[in-house]
């Protein structure tokens, strides 16, 4: 086991490195210049000298294979380099970011495996009865709808409600604070889009979570298990539950890691100011650094969670051993 993680660390590298070329090369695909985005926002002339000087300060007036070259230095020794935008550190950009983000998706995350997993089994367990048929109405509609259209209506629900019991309008704080400084004041901004975000999550999984079980129910192993008497929650729990959630496990894994940097739209409903709005005003003012360093952060999720991913197959089936 130990040489199998350190061996998928090792493949990391490669990918990585390719990602960074492609994301190296399609943003100076994108037309427009930092430098005159930056002095010339206004709408103002610019000048040559300090478009020159602009240049030089950023690297840009180096060739391309240089400037690669410099990027992938930088990041092997974690100088992820500074914004072209504001001018602050990229580092401290992500981290005022990130845990927006990462709460968001953990918390979606939750709601969505404690939602899904147990009525998808049910619904299997259950085929063709009420429970089924309203099981599966749930899912379809949260696959249908869309998260924004979802959180708009569920933000003006909310505040209607709020303003029929108290008399006043409820409002959502606009700035973010931490869960452990104040964990009311904290969920009362995250909590909504978790939910918003978590009820489409929860209903792909719940659709994927009936179909592997009433796959594995089928299975010679079930059939054998019941002609020997064991209990029926025995059955379903240590032989049917574990085998159907190997793909369940892979689908949380992959929307978990999309979670980071793919809220955009939803980040903009509730005004959260996560990684994935941070990556369009970096694409939008031409900072190549920062968005580098974003997707190049995102690409390392992947990574992470493919692995941790892989190695909770060996705990979920037994028959997988890696050597």
């Amino acid at each position: 086991m130990h040489r199998y993680i350190v061996t998928r660390l090792l493949l990391a590298i490669p990918t990585l490195a390719g990602a960074a070329a492609l994301v190296f090369i399609l943003m100076r695909l994108i037309p427009g210049d930092v430098c005159v985005i930056r002095l010339g926002s206004g709408g103002a002339h610019v000048d040559q000298g300090a478009l020159a000087l602009c240049r030089e300060q950023l690297g840009l007036d180096q060739s391309m294979v240089v400037q690669f070259l410099l990027f992938l230095k930088n990041y092997a020794m974690f100088d992820f380099g500074i914004s072209m935008w504001s001018g602050n550190p990229v580092w401290q950009e992500i981290l005022i970011r990130l845990p927006v983000s990462l709460e968001v998706a953990i918390l979606a995350t939750v709601i969505a495996v404690l939602l899904a997993i147990p009525l998808g089994t049910l619904s299997a367990l259950r085929e063709n009865s009420k429970l089924d048929h309203v099981v599966r109405v749930v899912a379809i509609a949260g696959i249908a709808t869309p998260s924004f259209w979802l959180g708009i209506m569920s933000l003006i629900l909310v505040l209607n409600v709020s303003s029929m019991i108290t008399g006043t309008p409820w409002l959502p704080p606009i700035d973010y604070v931490p869960l452990w400084q104040d964990p009311i004041r904290n969920l009362s901004i995250v909590l909504l889009p978790a939910i918003t975000v978590g009820y489409r999550y929860s209903a792909v999984t719940m659709r994927l979570t009936r179909s592997a079980m009433l796959e594995v129910m089928r299975e010679d192993y079930i059939r054998t298990a019941r002609a020997k008497g064991l209990l029926e929650q025995i059955v379903v729990n240590r032989h049917a539950l574990k085998n159907a959630l190997l793909p369940v496990v892979t689908l949380i894994g992959i929307e978990f890691a999309f979670l980071i940097g793919g809220l955009v739209i939803t980040e903009q409903v509730f005004n959260l100011n996560g990684i994935g709005r941070l990556l369009v005003q970096a694409v939008q003012n031409q900072d190549n650094v920062l968005a580098q360093a974003l997707v190049m952060l995102i690409v390392l999720v992947f990574v992470v969670v493919n692995l941790v991913v892989d190695v909770l197959y060996a705990w979920l089936d037994p028959r997988i051993r890696y050597s």
